[in-house]
């Protein structure tokens, strides 16, 4: 049986893409010879793969259920036909997109810069704010690497818990509610920010707190926990925010730090990319470097 295996790799760029369109766009192809591919492979597989709804293409249930293998394959196939060079980090010349949640931006790219600079000067990084909406840009080679509290729900992306962290209140010095102990009640009778780059003005805390039978008054929502912070310092105002990520921030502009008076759920830091740089010896070793940083920031180093 005659095979053309270029077919695995106009199947697996379909099937990411969703759309003959985008595949032809990211195999520089043509969209009439990525139709003609997809008609052979729905002759080879004895399946329309892609079938159109509206505007858009939904893959057949045999599509799904052999993307993963597909994907596989392709990446192996990859592996095997790429020379094994060892990595040179003085000659490595590469920039990497990172989009991080701006805490852990404020908190872990000194550190990260100052081994990315020592170890391999020929790196840029590109540091970006989290996106305001879902969005497919770590699958279309925008992004290389993102640290978020969410696990990806595509399943072309890897990704790994890196570190946990715990919420935590922040105030200024002179607050009313720095003198004494901070109970739930207080807790919710003082006015309060919320960090949400989407501009929500309730957040999980707020279902923690009608477990106890009260309510928060919120009184503004800031893009950036950078923001909330410096909004802390002339008004009486408390605003919940990661601990480890947030420590060094918050004793440069004065502030104190509190417990929650209630118990909350820790927060896991994940990293997430595409699985096309899994075995990538440079994305690895930024995984790495990037990987430790956070475990330090932590306490777990």
């Amino acid at each position: 049986m005659h095979l053309d295996l270029n077919l695995l790799t106009a199947l697996d760029a379909l099937l990411e893409e969703g759309s003959v369109a985008g595949a032809a766009a990211r195999l520089h192809l043509t969209q009439p010879a990525m139709s003609r591919a997809l008609g052979r492979i729905r002759r080879a597989m004895g399946d329309e793969i892609l079938v159109r709804t509206g505007r858009t293409m939904t893959p057949t249930p045999r599509a799904l259920a052999v993307q993963a293998q597909v994907h596989t394959l392709v990446r192996q196939a990859h592996t095997v036909l790429t020379p094994d060079h060892a990595l040179d980090l003085t000659t490595l010349d590469r920039t990497f997109t990172l989009r991080w949640h701006d805490a852990v931006t404020t908190a872990a790219a000194p550190a990260l810069l100052a081994r990315i600079s020592t170890q391999a000067p020929g790196v840029r990084l590109r540091l970006l704010p989290e996106a305001g909406t879902d969005d497919t840009d770590l699958r279309h080679g925008r992004v290389d690497l993102e640290i978020t509290a969410a696990t990806p729900e595509s399943p072309d992306l890897a990704h790994e818990t890196i570190a946990h962290d715990r919420l935590v209140v922040a105030m200024r010095e002179n607050h009313p509610a720095a003198a004494r102990k901070l109970t739930p009640a207080r807790y919710a009778k003082a006015p309060h920010l919320i960090v949400s780059r989407r501009g929500q003005l309730t957040d999980p805390v707020d279902g923690l707190l009608a477990e106890h039978g009260l309510h928060r008054q919120v009184h503004a929502a800031v893009p950036t926990a950078t923001a909330a912070l410096h909004c802390l310092r002339d008004n009486d105002f408390l605003v919940v925010l990661p601990e480890h990520m947030t420590r060094a921030a918050s004793q440069d502009t004065g502030l104190l730090i509190r417990p929650l008076p209630f118990p909350t759920p820790p927060i896991p830091v994940i990293m997430s990319w595409h699985q096309r740089y899994t075995g990538d010896p440079a994305h690895t070793w930024l995984r790495t470097q990037t990987r430790a940083v956070v475990a330090e920031l932590c306490g777990l180093a």
